[in-house]
């Protein structure tokens, strides 16, 4: 993947996602948007990696959206399979039983918004900004919106969505965009330290953990409680939950099996 659109590697326990196209500000290209998929399938197929951190190449823009010329595509039918597609990788990023960090460079916009609040930390530069510029251009935030409606609330989305007004990193941690703002300078480490603690822990207690996070959070809450009641019963019956208890009981850090 070294010569496409996005960067893949992977250091230790951690694999990294670049989506390199700096002098178009990082845009979702069609190829962005496959090379992501690709990362993330490279990553969940690899045992070594325990974390995915998604990032911009450079130091100004994380991803400032889709590239607007790229949307006429080859026909209204290719299109709409395209920008289908955005929205079938948000629900990977979410949905990925590793845990993701977005590390966020530089601003955030549209497109580039959607990706950070589909990973689920996102660690950012006090300088980044965040928003949904889309209504500007006539446009409107349709997939990131699903998203946002599940960080911010009704009122804060359509403050956003409507307004296409840009927050910058201190609101943007605030209003539960974000979860750490940093010093450029200190973004990688930031990160790094983020991504060890996520490695030390179990991988098959965090996707279990996580399938039974989302798959829960539209559900009523007696049906919510049902269903995780259940889930608690196969968590219980792991490797790494009688290894985790040992471990507490025994007064020594867990060696996790992931099973």
């Amino acid at each position: 993947m070294e010569e496409r659109e996005v960067r893949y590697e992977v250091t230790g326990a951690q694999a990294r996602l670049t989506i390199d196209r700096e002098a178009a500000r990082n845009a979702l290209s069609p190829g962005v948007i496959h090379g992501l998929a690709e990362g993330l399938a490279a990553a969940d197929a690899d045992p070594a990696v325990r974390v995915i951190v998604i990032t911009g190449a450079g130091e100004k823009v994380f991803c400032a959206g889709g590239d607007l010329g790229g949307l006429s595509g080859d026909g209204f039918l290719a299109g709409h399979e395209g920008r289908r597609g955005y929205g079938q990788l948000l629900l990977r990023i979410q949905g990925h039983h590793k845990p993701t960090i977005a590390r966020v460079n530089g601003h955030a916009l549209a497109g580039g918004l959607g990706l950070v609040l589909a990973c689920d930390f996102a660690v950012a530069t006090d300088t980044a900004g965040f928003g949904t510029p889309e209504i500007d251009r006539g446009l409107f935030p349709m997939m990131v919106m699903a998203l946002l409606q599940r960080h911010v609330g009704r009122k804060r989305a359509l403050q956003l969505v409507l307004l296409g007004e840009r927050l910058t990193a201190p609101q943007a941690l605030e209003w539960g965009l974000i979860t750490q703002v940093v010093p450029a300078a200190d973004l990688d480490a930031a990160t790094h330290t983020l991504a060890g603690k996520l490695a030390g822990k179990s991988k098959a207690i965090i996707a279990l953990g996580k399938r039974s996070y989302f798959a829960t959070e539209d559900l009523p809450l007696p049906n919510a409680m049902e269903m995780l009641s259940s889930q608690l019963s196969l968590n219980v019956l792991t490797e790494d939950a009688a290894e985790g208890v040992t471990a507490f009981l025994e007064k020594r850090p867990p060696k996790w099996n992931d099973k």
